[in-house]
């Protein structure tokens, strides 16, 4: 079968599958015993089974930050800059809200579809892939319309009335065009956490990158007018991202559809209607309910530390979304890497393997700890060269070099909180992930924002500050969880 054939096959395939005595003999084990590798495996194999998964999605995520990155660039060039940043950053701390929905929904997807590839249930993983779209279907239709109703108040209230009417509008117009085009985003989503469940992140890899140079020419067309077309500001970068994902979600339907990447889907399932499966409904809401959770709380702790921030009025609002802006070429290394051990775990315990499950996951985190430490070296010397190319404003690159210093810093203490999680998401232990962000995002980083920036009066040096805490306490938090092991007993 051409499912057969084009399977990403891993050296998991080769290993027996685990007995109830088996699994009784692993639970009896060592820490150090635990360490030791299957007879005639060896880590090098491990490692490459890593990183044929991730280097896709590594890739992927290296050009979205950088097509991330130009983007606001592209923004900061217009006339009033710092303004248009601000505009965008505004629109999209609301608009993750409602990508929380699908996040939520799509590690379900990838959790249920890897356990049913390592278990070899070819069917069960498409019908579950199915049901995924069908879901995400509704809530990216309730999610455009409430978006694109309440941009305004929604914006007006991350403005905290420091930041002026006109950058309220401007983030009002690029809320209301993104949520036009959020259906396109959330089912092209569904279908990459699908296809990296069962361990194909090439894929997605090139259908986002496509998408991705498709924003870029977009932005150079739309944003200051060139060849012709109207210069649009704002609104140019918004319509641009949302050509960018109509162009994904066709390239990805294609992909789905040929049958040659493990799953069959036809396109006229749209309109004759899927049959819901309860199932494989209560499958993806089991693992994705804990983290819908896990999101919410994540997005309100972030807009209630973006509203202390926006506090400080211009240019240290600018300032911090740059800064954010540019740490998100870290986020990049955990989430690529994040991919190959939420996989492979899924996969081993699919197969009764949770040995495999360990090793695989350890090796994500060797390779995570290397080449944070490379990417935070950058950052701290490089980091106001980058800063500069978004605004030449004096105040704004002075600001944004200590920050700079703090995101260099943080990269090696941030990786476990993605990898770790990444393999409890894997393992479908959602709940787990759910008390971590609750303790980081919503309790630490608001609480130590308050008192750095309104008490002690620290000002974007504050900020960062929390920053700081809330990703040391994350990592702390998901490594003593990981550490608990109760995570390979979960059934999904």
């Amino acid at each position: 079968m051409a499912e057969e054939r084009k399977m990403i096959r891993t050296y998991l395939d080769e290993v027996p599958w685990g007995t109830e005595e088996f699994l009784a003999e692993e639970e009896k084990k060592s820490r150090k015993e635990r360490r030791q590798l299957p007879e005639g495996c060896e880590s090098t194999v491990l490692y490459k089974d890593i990183m044929r998964i991730a280097w896709p999605s590594l890739l992927e995520q290296l050009l979205t930050s950088l097509v991330g990155m130009a983007d606001m660039i592209m923004v900061g060039a217009m006339v009033n800059g710092d303004d248009a940043i601000s505009a965008v950053s505004l629109a999209n701390q609301p608009k993750f809200i409602f990508i929380s929905l699908m996040i939520a929904l799509n590690v379900g997807v990838t959790a249920a579809v890897a356990r049913d590839r390592g278990a070899q249930q070819h069917e069960t993983a498409n019908k579950t892939m199915m049901q995924g779209l069908f879901m995400g279907f509704w809530v990216c239709v309730f999610a455009s319309f409430v978006g694109y109703i309440f941009a305004r108040p929604l914006i007006r209230f991350m403005a905290t009335g420091a930041l002026s009417e006109d950058i309220v509008d401007m983030g009002t117009t690029y809320m209301q065009i993104q949520m036009i085009g959020f259906i396109t985003m959330g089912l092209a989503g569904t279908i990459t956490a699908a296809l990296r469940g069962v361990g194909n992140s090439r894929s997605p890899m090139i259908y986002n990158i496509t998408a991705n140079l498709v924003n870029i020419v977009g932005n150079y067309l739309l944003i200051n007018g060139h060849f012709g077309f109207p210069a649009l500001g704002v609104a140019g970068a918004s319509i641009a991202t949302v050509i960018g994902q109509i162009v994904a979600l066709i390239i990805a339907l294609r992909v789905i559809s040929t049958g040659k990447h493990y799953f069959k889907f036809s396109v006229l399932d749209f309109f004759r209607g899927f049959t819901p499966d309860m199932h494989a409904i209560s499958r993806i809401v089991k693992v994705g309910i804990p983290s819908l959770i896990e999101q919410a709380i994540m997005r309100v702790g972030i807009i209630l530390f973006s509203r202390q921030v926006a506090s400080l009025g211009q240019p240290y609002y600018a300032t911090h979304q740059i800064c954010m802006n540019v740490q998100s070429l870290s986020f990049m290394l955990g989430m690529g890497l994040a991919v190959s051990s939420t996989t492979l775990v899924g996969q081993s315990l699919g197969k009764k393997r949770p040995d495999m499950a360990e090793h695989y996951s350890t090796r994500c985190m060797r390779i995570g700890l290397a080449m944070s430490v490379v990417l935070g070296l950058f950052f701290a010397f490089w980091g106001k060269y980058i800063v500069g190319l978004y605004s030449d404003t004096p105040a704004v690159i002075a600001a944004s070099i200590p920050v700079m210093w703090i995101v260099g810093i943080l990269q090696p203490a941030q990786i476990p909180q993605f990898i770790l999680s990444g393999s409890l998401r894997g393992a479908g232990a959602t709940r787990a992930t759910a008390v971590i962000t609750l303790v980081g995002v919503l309790i630490m980083r608001p609480v130590v924002g308050h008192i750095a920036i309104n008490v002690l009066k620290w000002g974007l040096l504050g900020a960062w500050t929390a920053v700081a805490f809330d990703q040391v306490a994350r990592s702390a938090l998901v490594i003593a969880i990981y550490n608990q092991g109760k995570w390979k007993k979960m059934q999904v």
